[in-house]
């Protein structure tokens, strides 16, 4: 029997550890490897980051976005790069950040999380400000096809807070029924219904307790070029800090592809100091 998203992300963990390499292809990033700015470029770049985490990361996150900018030779482009990380072993979240209702997110399931997609990945990021009950059917798609999601809950961006933190008639938060409705997803660690936390959150401005996320796997962007350090991972997350994904590309990337497997193991080391603090 195929093994669940959170049981092989757990692997991943055990095998190459909890970082994961964003793939992002974006404008600027291009233009400082001195690539072209369309579908060529973009499957260039993220050849070469494959290439220099093999054997070192375990996770993959294309950001879809930049993919999606060269219409439809981008995403040609991405079924090759999703194939390929899938080919070489990669745990693959494509952070697409879907969220509708009804049919429409029917169709966003069966685009990338069904056993029939053309979009090969192993877990979507999704945005619950529809309700986070309309995502009750893409939550089922995915577990009946032993893939993962990931929730938007309590991310680090300004203004963010305004409505992750805003509480309803039964003194409950945003963030806080995101994360309840993941963790009724999760009976064991780890689940395969995760949340996203940005990485300098502090989650109790949001009406989230640590206690809620026992089971449940956390998407942690905001390391790196976007401020915190890989090495306070502990001090950051806690006792979470071991169902974690700690995500980083810009510092990765870096300003050209020279040095770039350096760059990975740095980061690898670094996570791993910090979460043995």
């Amino acid at each position: 029997m195929p093994s669940s998203f959170g049981l092989r992300l757990l692997g991943a963990f055990e095998q190459r550890g909890q970082l994961c390499i964003g793939l992002d292809p974006s404008q600027e990033q291009l233009h400082k490897w001195g690539l072209p700015n369309n579908e060529a470029g973009a499957e260039q770049l993220c050849n070469q980051l494959m290439e220099a985490s093999e054997g070192l990361v375990g996770i993959l996150k294309p950001q879809i976005a930049f993919f999606e900018q060269f219409g439809s030779a981008g995403f040609a482009v991405l079924e090759k790069v999703l194939a390929k990380a899938k080919k070489g072993g990669f745990i693959v979240i494509a952070d697409a950040k879907r969220g509708d209702i009804g049919s429409t997110m029917a169709g966003y399931a069966a685009s990338w999380l069904a056993s029939t997609a053309p979009f090969v990945a192993d877990a979507l990021t999704v945005s619950p400000y529809l309700g986070v009950k309309s995502l009750e059917e893409t939550v089922s798609v995915a577990k009946d096809n032993n893939k993962g999601v990931f929730i938007l809950a309590a991310t680090s961006n300004p203004e963010a807070k305004v409505v992750q933190a805003a509480v309803d008639g039964s003194n409950e938060s945003v963030a806080g029924a995101v994360v309840s409705f993941a963790s009724n997803n999760n009976q064991e660690f780890l689940g395969s219904v995760g949340i996203v936390l940005g990485a300098q959150t502090n989650i109790s401005d949001f009406g989230i307790e640590r206690s809620q996320l026992t089971n449940t796997p956390i998407l942690a962007p905001g390391f790196g070029a976007q401020g915190a350090q890989l090495s306070d991972a502990s001090r950051l997350f806690d006792a979470n800090a071991r169902s974690a994904i700690f995500n980083v590309s810009r510092s990765v990337a870096g300003d050209s592809p020279a040095g770039l497997r350096d760059r990975v193991l740095k980061s690898k080391q670094e996570l791993e100091i910090g979460l043995r603090k």
